[in-house]
């Protein structure tokens, strides 16, 4: 199925699709720790505000028709932590399993090495079997595991750190 499907930069007018999958997710429990879906207004922020600091955000692109999304942020907004990016992933859900999400992890990826980060983390939820192992597969490693850190359809979700390291830098440098 990876066949066929376009990896490309994501445009504005994506940000409906994109919205489309993220909401979905949002109604699955181990994915999107979100109360309600987002509305077009806050996606397209969410859009503006990656653009604004030239953080990646790509769609998987089948036949015409965007069936995932992917983004490489910061992790936290320190300059302590500039070398570490925070990676998402989304596929529309009649299109997982098919090769897509490592098309788009890859990208991301290559994308962190581009930035000269040093580290890339995903957060996960321990239930999110299907995820998990489509990081470990592109060889996230388990960093540790935040008991009880999110909650979702009002039941606590233990949250797993994967980390993956770019390079074998011994010391930071710009």
């Amino acid at each position: 199925m990876s066949e066929g499907v376009i990896i490309r930069k994501a445009i504005r007018e994506d940000v409906q699709a994109i919205l489309v999958i993220y909401n979905a997710a949002t109604q699955e429990p181990a994915s999107a720790y979100e109360d309600m879906p987002h509305t077009l207004g806050q996606r397209e922020e969410w859009f503006d505000y990656y653009s604004k600091r030239n953080f990646p955000i790509i769609v998987a692109e089948y036949d015409g028709i965007v069936v995932g999304w992917g983004s490489l942020g910061p992790h936290q907004e320190r300059s302590g932590f500039r070398f570490t990016g925070s990676v998402a992933v989304y596929v529309e859900k009649m299109y997982r399993r098919r090769g897509i999400g490592s098309l788009l992890l890859e990208a991301l990826l290559e994308a962190g090495r581009q930035r000269k980060l040093h580290t890339v983390l995903a957060v996960i939820d321990s239930k999110n079997g299907p995820s998990l192992e489509l990081h470990r597969e592109h060889g996230f490693i388990q960093a540790g595991v935040l008991k009880e850190a999110g909650c979702k359809f009002g039941e606590w979700r233990d949250a797993v750190y994967l980390q993956y390291l770019l390079d074998d830098r011994s010391v930071p440098n710009a």
